[in-house]
């Protein structure tokens, strides 16, 4: 037994949402009790005690879409790289790093990025994957490392046709053969998804693989009009928008995930809508990219599930929280956008996303719910409680300062301290590895 108090627990659990002096007991990978800390170490005196020392107790983050791959992009000077637009930075620096990705390379950027993600406080994550210079294994690689952490995550690899028909089939069976193998995973720690690029990389041939070959259960994790070239093709080859060219291929629906979305009308909202199909926003990746702003807000609005993720641009939720806040007040020339929907999509949709993989209730401290909970050094200089919580985490709090980090009722971090592996090796490792990319790349 486990329990960690002494804090300003934030549950997300409508019925007790706010705790001045909170506790959750943990037994094994499942919330037992949550209460004040007094009633919870009366009813399990004997659990070992995790000391919050008055900082925030909360659920864990989701991160709904991340690029393991773009680990050793950091620092990266790739030679004659000079972008001016996104098919540029696409072709110039993440193909270009993918293509030359051994399968050792895949699982220690695997490590680097789950060892960030605890150390920022997040605990599942949805990876989109892609390595075209080594494919086959690829995933396995990267859940050898979520396994050895204790971090829960949902894999896929990025089918493509840019490096030609036959690597695009071998995408397409490593995913199926990943899928398999996952759907045999009895932990709930591990899920699978069918990986695509994009509408303008996949040719009606490869979309007819892959709903032949897709196995039942699953849906698909795509990037969807994140660049206007991505809609232009597709109205140049195809005759049609890119959401209702994934409709006749059959990709939308519940368990599919949908990227970006910047460049989609109202025809094509209502269309994910009325599919159940779900979306992520990457607000600091599409700034980066100079893509422009998708229309999130109104896909919130609209009664879309909709989640918030990072794409390797951070692994920090709270950052791609604040960013979120400001892009969508400023594009929208509205100082009350983003308040509600940010944190909604945040703590509400990334788990519902999570959820239509994992079965234990994910985002939410109460019992029964999966033991996914951090602690976080945070000391109010103005009140806080229920109605006010989500102003104090935006403003007052960013992903360095969570201490602790409990996943599955693991202790995966103590006091800044990754218990799980030796960070320090790992880091080494690391760096030598990106070297030998980067020489490679620029030899």
């Amino acid at each position: 037994m486990l329990v960690i108090g002494n804090g300003r627990m934030i549950t997300r659990d409508s019925s007790n949402a706010f705790y001045e002096n909170g506790a959750v007991a943990v037994d094994g990978n499942t919330i037992k009790m949550v209460g004040t800390t007094d009633e919870v170490k009366k009813a399990f005196p004997d659990a070992e005690f995790v000391d919050a020392h008055g900082g925030i107790i909360m659920p864990a983050f989701i991160n709904a879409h991340e690029h393991i791959y773009s680990a050793f992009a950091r620092g990266l000077n790739v030679r004659g790289y000079d972008p001016k637009g996104f098919l540029d930075i696409l072709e110039g620096m993440w193909w270009n790093i993918d293509r030359h990705l051994t399968l050792e390379q895949t699982r220690l950027s695997a490590y680097a990025t789950y060892i960030d993600s605890i150390k920022n406080g997040v605990t599942t994550v949805f990876d989109h994957h892609a390595s075209f210079g080594h494919i086959t294994g690829s995933l396995n690689a990267i859940e050898e490392a979520a396994k050895d952490l204790g971090v829960r995550t949902c894999l896929c690899y990025e089918i493509s046709d840019r490096d030609g028909m036959e690597k695009s089939r071998e995408s397409v069976m490593e995913n199926v053969n990943f899928i398999k193998y996952a759907q045999k995973d009895d932990s709930d720690m591990l899920a699978a998804m069918m990986g695509m690029h994009a509408s303008f990389t996949i040719s009606d041939e490869t979309m007819e693989l892959c709903n032949e070959l897709k196995p039942d259960g699953v849906g698909y994790h795509i990037h969807v009009a994140e660049g206007i070239y991505d809609l232009h093709q597709c109205l140049k080859e195809h005759n049609k928008r890119i959401v209702d060219r994934l409709y006749d291929w059959n990709i939308l629906g519940p368990k599919t995930l949908l990227g970006h979305c910047i460049y989609i009308n109202e025809h094509e909202m209502d269309l994910i809508r009325e599919t159940d199909t779900m979306v992520v926003h990457n607000p600091e990746s599409n700034m980066g990219n100079a893509c422009g702003c998708p229309p999130t807000m109104e896909l919130v609005h609209k009664g879309i599930l909709t989640g918030l993720g990072t794409d390797g641009y951070t692994h920090d939720m709270m950052e791609s929280w604040k960013v979120a806040n400001i892009l969508h007040k400023h594009h929208l020339c509205d100082p009350t956008a983003a308040w509600g929907e940010v944190p909604q999509m945040l703590f509400e949709g990334n788990a519902k996303i999570a959820n239509r993989y994992f079965k234990k209730p994910l985002g939410i401290l109460k019992e029964g719910a999966a033991a996914d909970v951090i602690v976080i050094d945070y000391d109010p200089l103005t009140p806080m409680n229920e109605s006010n919580c989500n102003g104090h985490l935006l403003f007052g709090v960013n992903g360095s300062m969570v201490q602790t980090t409990i996943c599955n009722g693991k202790v995966l971090m103590k006091d800044r301290e990754v218990l799980v592996c030796d960070e320090e090796k790992i880091m080494a490792d690391c760096r030598q590895a990106a070297k030998e990319l980067a020489d490679d790349i620029n030899s």
